[in-house]
């Protein structure tokens, strides 16, 4: 019997590999971390180098410098407390530019995103929410638009990751496709995620990848930092036990190893060779979609307020309260356990 296609993308696991608080630093790491804390907790702290009568960070700034978010920007600059606040600065006035919080929103990108040329779908096995990539559904013009869907794309997926994940998986399937991205476009977006999302790519695997596309990546190579380059995998193994970066891999796998990348049941079956008989129908996906992450993220936000709504709160804090009340919420009066919409016994 054929399975029924699902249109909507998986929850957020309630369990994954990295659940494990962040570690104590070293003291010269502390008191690099502390500098950088204590610059943007000033009390008359402002951005520089804007208008002053909005210089003053907002509530959604203050949620992004999370405690990770500080340190993500400090191992990006080699623990150099200046040049990551100035790093971080440029991103928090980029993020004002680029309409983060404002511009890009649901209702403003969902033209854009109407084809299914990119979906969140899926964890890999470290627990990091999977953006799929098509080419072959991207239109024959590019705009700002294609680079600003990849951009919310991400920011969903930060509001998806559990507790201990900071990075995500991008799939990117070429089979049967022959339209090439323009360099200029790759460049871009290859700026913006090495210049203001450092530390957020876990893993990119681009799959039956063409012959003639050597060349692209050949000139975008110069361009990439050797940490970006690392997370790139080509053709990666794709087999009934799941995915893996290598056919070594593969061929090395059993259920107590850990070289898979993705298990069967977070992939989906086209293009991946997935169990989940995922297809895109817009309407649906993106409503869930939307409604998923907008309720996480009011929740990690009502949770934030709580544990002080300022610079510095550890996201590991914020999201395991979100989920132990998000389980606690699906407990019954009788005590079973709801478990992705299914009662437990």
């Amino acid at each position: 019997m054929t399975a029924m296609s699902i249109h909507v993308p998986l929850p957020v696991p309630t369990h994954s590999h990295e659940t494990v608080p962040p570690s104590a630093l070293s003291e010269k790491k502390q008191t690099l971390y502390d500098c950088v804390l204590e610059h943007f907790t000033a009390v008359d702290y402002k951005l520089p180098n804007v208008n002053q009568e909005k210089a003053a960070l907002t509530v959604d700034e203050k949620f992004w410098l999370s405690y990770e978010c500080l340190l993500r920007y400090l191992r990006a600059t080699n623990w150099n407390a200046d040049v990551a606040i100035k790093r971080l600065e440029d991103t928090l006035k980029w993020r004002r530019e680029f309409g983060i919080y404002d511009k890009i929103t649901a209702e403003y990108i969902e033209p854009e995103a109407t084809t299914g040329k990119e979906f969140l779908f899926g964890y890999d096995t470290h627990g990091r929410p999977a953006i799929y990539v098509s080419p072959l559904k991207v239109g024959v013009e590019e705009s700002p638009r294609t680079i600003q869907l990849t951009v919310w794309m991400a920011e969903r997926a930060f509001d998806l990751m559990g507790p201990g994940v900071e990075t995500l998986a991008v799939l990117v399937g070429y089979a049967d496709n022959i339209k090439t991205p323009s360099f200029g476009m790759c460049r871009t977006t290859l700026d913006i995620i090495q210049t203001h999302y450092p530390e957020r790519l876990g893993l990119a695997l681009i799959a039956h990848l063409p012959w003639f596309l050597n060349a692209l990546i050949t000139l975008l190579t110069p361009f990439m930092d050797s940490h970006t380059r690392q997370k790139l995998v080509f053709n990666p193994v794709i087999n009934k036990n799941g995915l893996f970066r290598t056919a070594a891999d593969a061929e090395a796998w059993n259920a107590d190893s850990t070289s898979r990348v993705f298990e069967p049941d977070q992939l989906i079956q086209e293009g991946w060779n997935g169990l989940q008989p995922f297809t895109y129908s817009h309407c649906v996906y993106w409503e869930a979609l939307v409604k998923l992450c907008e309720e996480r993220r009011s929740r990690m936000f009502v949770v934030w307020h709580r544990m002080g709504g300022k610079v510095g709160i550890k996201e590991w804090d914020v999201k395991v309260a979100v989920r132990d009340e998000t389980t606690e919420a699906h407990v019954d009066e009788d005590g079973a356990l709801m478990e992705n919409g299914q009662l437990q016994s």
